[in-house]
């Protein structure tokens, strides 16, 4: 399999439960909920993705031959000098990353070292293997994913009430208020629901206020 991929990076996480982490970031070209193309955004089944996944442009990215090769170029971006206790982390994120990402390439990853957290709209079911699974809803699109380590929903989403959600299985619920020109209103309407529902943890995108990727 050729796996397009449209940027490699070495940064923090910056969301959810692994907020602060040292990660390689691993960002596949593609979504199956929209194109990436403005013209699209309206229609699309997700309107309001606020990251560039078209093509494969980006630092680090490209078309990589097969499982080895993308799982080579991963292990020269982590820092050769980390001396982490922990393994070496990569967030495998898109666009929409289970379009592509498989068992041959998870057991590349682990080849490599490195523990293996995705970052999924939910709409395809995961492979086994993964070390750390997040899914994020968006609404009016059916789950196949319905357990993993956090969910974290968008909020607010229309039709989107967070306890629809809670049944699922999953170790922690986490709400994110959505980025954009209400960003400011989503955030106390977040830290509002939050408040009055404790089993919802609030989570911030930590990397657009630090200023780093």
């Amino acid at each position: 399999m050729t796996y397009a991929v449209k940027e490699i990076y070495f940064t923090l996480q910056g969301e959810g439960a692994q907020t602060g982490r040292p990660a390689v970031f691993l960002r596949f070209a593609g979504c199956n909920l929209w194109s990436g193309l403005e013209r699209d955004r309206e229609a699309a089944d997700c309107n309001f993705c606020d990251t560039d996944f078209r093509g494969t442009d980006g630092p680090g990215g490209g078309k990589f031959a097969g499982p080895h090769d993308l799982a080579d170029k991963v292990a020269l971006v982590w820092p050769p000098d980390n001396q982490a206790n922990a393994p070496a982390l990569v967030v495998c994120t898109g666009g929409e990353p289970l379009l592509q990402l498989d068992e041959p390439l998870i057991a590349a990853l682990h080849e490599q070292g490195f523990e293996i957290a995705v970052e999924s709209n939910g709409t395809i079911a995961a492979p086994p293997g993964l070390d750390w699974l997040t899914v994020s809803p968006k609404i009016g699109n059916p789950l196949k994913q319905t357990s993993g380590d956090e969910l974290k929903l968008v909020y607010p989403q229309a039709g989107g009430d967070p306890e629809q959600f809670e049944g699922l299985d999953f170790l922690a619920f986490f709400l994110q208020p959505m980025d954009g020109p209400e960003l400011a209103e989503n955030t106390l309407a977040t830290i509002a629901y939050c408040a009055q529902h404790p089993n919802w943890q609030l989570s911030l995108q930590a990397h657009k206020y630090l200023g780093i990727p």
